[in-house]
């Protein structure tokens, strides 16, 4: 039976993959290490502008190259190779190389940039649980703009860990 509400599921119980295509309720969700977090409401003009000005240049810049761009709402599946979780998220966009990766359904495996742009209420977890979560999937660069203060903050994996531009 096909899960139509958020309601219906226990949000202390661990989810897959498989779990999360079936759901068919509206709400959007992401899926860390197996747990699901409810997303903020849909994000202000302001990071719409930031977004788009980002994706826009990005885009342009991989005009001739075998790289895509894609922006939220685009699921990326990750396994936590520590505990077997797995991963959903829906970065505010992200570069794949690996064509291979992209599937229907979106990017199975790393893509090689993850873009967040902060809103109020997600900050303490991009910051903190996504770090983790992409620094462990090996995505090799992970931008994270903050746009009340302007500051475009850039780790770039080295050896399997984040260092700061």
């Amino acid at each position: 039976m096909a899960i139509t509400n958020l309601d219906e599921l226990d949000l202390s119980k661990s989810y897959t993959f498989k779990d999360y295509l079936s759901w068919k309720f509206k709400e959007r969700v992401e899926l860390l290490r197996g747990y699901i977090f409810k997303m903020s409401p849909a994000p202000s003009s302001r990071h719409q502008v930031i977004s788009r000005q980002i994706f826009q240049e990005i885009n342009w810049f991989l005009k001739k190259k075998s790289c895509q761009a894609f922006y939220a709402p685009f699921d990326v599946y990750l396994t936590d190779t520590n505990s077997g979780k797995d991963t959903i998220v829906q970065p505010d966009i992200c570069v794949i190389c690996d064509t291979s990766k992209i599937k229907k359904h979106g990017c199975i495996g790393s893509p090689e940039l993850v873009i967040e742009i902060l809103s109020p209420g997600n900050s303490r977890r991009e910051m903190r649980d996504k770090y983790d979560i992409y620094e462990q999937a090996g995505v090799k660069e992970y931008w994270v703009v903050f746009p009340s203060e302007q500051v475009l903050q850039i780790y770039e994996l080295k050896d399997g860990t984040y260092f700061s531009q």
